[in-house]
């Protein structure tokens, strides 16, 4: 795929996919504009160039209909204070008055459209709307990675319809941090894989075991693999249709040499609830009734011990209910063991990314990820579809 780098854009219209799925109050003020300043070296570069650039991004999950509590009109102010430049607004994304806005602007000019999922033809990739969008400019960049595992209209339609398509700085930079972290790691390389259920990541397992030297399993989805073991786990949950893979896995990992690594206690509660009665158990020693929330301090200890002197860590998924600070000094040990490692860290976005943020530790990992879908997408040994079509277009 070509880089926008590699582009003439000098006084060109350049549509940009950004995402700015932005976290939002009850007053509709932005709590979190990481995934804006993220977007801030492209925007820059393409101001440099003297480019016109559109923004495009969706924002929330609306049904294919205008619901003004997700709209992108505070991503255009917030943007606008952070660049110190005007950033126009359209209240839509394709039609007659969003050709207007783009005929008027000057180099170096930004205009930011009206959120994409407003028109259900979005999630649809209808042909229609991403030939509309793509009317609207001469270059279309996507540099949304978080959302290019989607096959929708803004990510893998308009570089059907566009002469010119190439990736932005983020995406680059992600594709890079994460294949620099599989395809050469310095070794050992140690994946961690949390979360909740088996189902979910049984891809990124399957594939993860062509690679790693050690594999770390904790979270909800442990259980499942305890299970398998003969562990009673109580109320804990599990899926019972996959006990049998979890086993295979295991198996895999042992014919292959990768040491593998699960609980030894865990941290159980009567119920999911905050205020739950807890306490913390071998996993030989769960009560029937009660459910496992985290991991438990020698689990921690002794995935600690194995994160020690890796080359590389990439982790997915925390090790426990972290959103409640009563189940979340698991995931805390984690994030510090990986923290002081000196390897190299790669961390899968969407929990991961908060769950970091959260133990004060994301300012000592070297790549967080912007996406938890793309970036499971890449574990699971998959291209993603965003990507696949700027290489489409540049052939």
């Amino acid at each position: 795929m070509k880089s926008v780098r590699e582009l003439n854009l000098y006084g060109k219209k350049v549509l940009v996919r950004v995402d700015y799925n932005l976290p939002m109050d009850e007053n509709l003020n932005i709590t979190d504009d990481n995934r804006i300043l993220s977007s801030l070296p492209l925007i820059e570069y393409l101001i440099k160039k003297e480019a016109k650039i559109i923004l495009i991004s969706h924002m929330g999950r609306p049904s294919g209909k205008k619901e003004p509590e997700l709209s992108l009109a505070p991503a255009a102010d917030r943007l606008s204070r952070l660049l110190s430049r005007d950033v126009a607004f359209v209240d839509e994304c394709i039609g007659q008055d969003v050709k207007d806005a783009v005929d008027k602007l000057h180099n170096s000019e930004i205009l930011l459209l009206e959120n994409l999922r407003f028109h259900k033809q979005e999630k649809a990739n209808d042909p229609v709307f991403s030939k509309a969008l793509a009317s609207l400019c001469d270059v279309y960049v996507n540099d949304a990675f978080s959302v290019s595992h989607r096959c929708h209209a803004s990510i893998v339609g308009i570089p059907e319809f566009t002469a010119e398509s190439a990736a932005g700085f983020l995406l680059e930079k992600e594709l890079a941090s994460y294949h620099a972290a599989i395809d050469n790691p310095e070794r050992p390389l140690v994946a961690i894989v949390g979360g909740v259920k088996v189902s979910s990541k049984l891809g990124a397992l399957e594939n993860m075991l062509k690679y790693v030297d050690k594999l770390i399993i904790g979270g909800a989805m442990a259980n499942t693999f305890l299970k398998s073991r003969g562990i009673d786990v109580g109320a804990s949950r599990i899926e019972e249709a996959l006990i049998e893979t979890a086993f295979g896995i295991i198996k895999e990992a042992e014919q292959k040499g990768i040491e593998f690594y699960l609980p030894v206690d865990l941290v159980v509660a009567e119920k999911f609830d905050k205020d739950a009665l807890k306490k913390e158990v071998s996993i030989k020693d769960i009560p029937a009734s009660w459910m496992a929330l985290d991991i438990g301090s020698e689990t921690g200890k002794l995935f600690a011990e194995a994160l020690k002197g890796a080359g590389t860590i990439v982790w997915n998924g925390p090790m426990g209910v972290f959103e409640m600070e009563r189940f979340r000094s698991g995931t805390q040990q984690i994030a510090d063991a990986v923290a002081e490692s000196n390897g190299f860290s790669v961390i899968g976005g969407g929990d991961t990314d908060l769950a970091v943020k959260l133990c004060n530790a994301a300012d000592k990992m070297d790549y967080i990820s912007t996406g938890g879908g793309a970036f499971l997408c890449l574990m699971e040994g998959k291209q993603l579809p965003g990507v696949a079509a700027l290489e489409k277009n540049h052939k």
